[in-house]
């Protein structure tokens, strides 16, 4: 018996001494830059590790990690290993502070930095689909950050994927995501102006060197809306309407105050030829908040593509009533005002030659010019607001060779002539 117990301890130590042996050679291989062969002596010695004592394996999967890492981020099935061998390193040692994990974690904020630089370039360069994914490989690896899932999804939208976006969004509400973020601000003491920070320290600190003051914190709007929104947009674009009315009806009674979901409703139910739940809606919005020019406008835009130009003029009206100032709303009223003029070319043109035509005719084109001449003021200001808007100067230039004002085309034809 006691030749079998000498021979299993020889056993042990020839075990222990092989591991030795292997992560030594790792280590070589690792210090010479030779990943491969690291890798390979690795995983041959793997099966030998699992019985070994705790800080043996954690120095072994911080290798492991170190070895599959190499000198740059490789998103695909090496990414794996890596997080597998850094959740082993850190499941031996069972501390933030052990030598290891702090070796490790240091992989593994390099490895999510290089992820999210690809993700960054690859979008630049408008690869949206390699984009999303490395977004997605982030937030795999962090498996803490949503934000880097709500980038792949909102990414994949704009590949378009929508089947991708979908799981993601999806993904994100289950999570129970909001993506609000505090902002912190302080006064500016000598131009007097308000300045964001990127953190809380920041602005402290600004507060306490004395070149700021009147420090405010503020939080951002939640994102469950607009990820609600783009869902039942998705569901839209599959020709699902109903599914995505649920969704948004869903979030409405979660958030009864939030006009971006409300408007949301009221688009898909204006796709699905839903007029009065559409105009119900509308009237819910201006009681919500009725001195906001903002809203206003985007009930004139929203009421504009239903086709009632009239009640989108009256919202444009309101709008800049709130907010003389709202160089969008001089334009939209501009248009809307300019496209009634779309009958009245109809009918002149179903004229004929007869004394009774041709007095109609003088008649409507009458009622033309003076359609256009209603728009003059509000193209006028528009141009006034944003000088540079040289299709708002270019109507207007033609509107003044029709109705024959030769002194005021020359004029807005010289702006023209210099935008161009």
């Amino acid at each position: 018996m006691n030749k079998f117990y000498l021979g299993a301890a020889l056993l042990v130590a020839s075990l222990s001494f092989s591991q030795k042996n292997e992560i030594k050679a790792a280590e070589k291989a690792l210090k010479t830059g030779n990943f491969s062969e690291a890798k390979s002596t690795l995983s041959s010695a793997e099966s030998l590790v699992t019985s070994s004592d705790a800080k043996t394996q954690a120095k072994f999967y911080y290798l492991k990690a170190k070895a599959f890492y190499g000198n740059s981020a490789k998103p695909g099935p090496d990414l794996k290993v890596i997080r597998e061998s850094i959740n082993k390193v850190k499941s031996a040692e069972g501390t933030s502070k052990g030598k290891y994990t702090i070796l490790v974690s240091t992989i593994e904020s390099k490895l999510l930095n290089d992820i999210i630089t690809v993700a960054n370039s690859t979008y630049q360069d408008k690869s949206y689909l390699k984009s999303s994914e490395a977004f997605e490989t982030a937030y795999r690896l962090s498996l803490s950050d949503t934000l880097y899932l709500y980038y792949a999804a909102s990414t994949a939208v704009t590949v378009p994927d929508y089947d991708l976006a979908l799981k993601h969004y999806e993904e994100l509400r289950e999570l129970g995501y909001l993506g609000q973020e505090t902002i912190y601000k302080a006064v500016n003491k000598t131009t007097g102006e308000v300045e964001t920070f990127e953190s809380e320290q920041m602005r402290d600190f600004s507060i306490k060197s004395k070149s700021h003051n009147s420090p405010t914190m503020e939080k951002t709007k939640p994102k469950s809306a607009e990820i609600i929104k783009n869902i039942s947009l998705i569901y839209i674009s599959k020709g699902d309407n109903q599914q995505a009315v649920k969704y948004i009806q869903e979030a409405r009674l979660e958030n009864p105050d939030d006009l971006d979901l409300l408007f949301s409703e009221a688009n898909v139910q204006l796709k699905l030829n839903n007029k009065q739940a559409f105009k119900d809606l509308m009237i819910e919005a201006t009681k919500k908040d009725p001195g906001n020019p903002e809203l206003q406008y985007n009930l004139g835009v929203i009421t504009s593509e239903s086709g009632d130009n009239k009640l989108a003029e009256t919202y444009y009206r309101k709008a800049i009533e709130l907010d003389p100032e709202y160089a969008d709303a001089y334009l939209n009223l501009a248009a809307v005002i300019l496209q009634q003029e779309e009958p009245l070319v109809e009918e002149m043109n179903k004229l004929g030659t007869s004394r009774a035509d041709n007095l109609k005719y003088d008649k409507l084109l009458e009622q033309r010019q003076s359609l256009y001449k209603s728009a003059i003021p509000f193209l006028s200001k528009r141009l006034e607001l944003k000088a540079k808007d040289i299709d708002a100067a270019r109507t207007l230039m033609n509107i003044y060779s029709v109705i024959g004002d030769t002194a005021k085309f020359k004029e807005i034809k010289a702006i023209v002539d210099a935008l161009n």
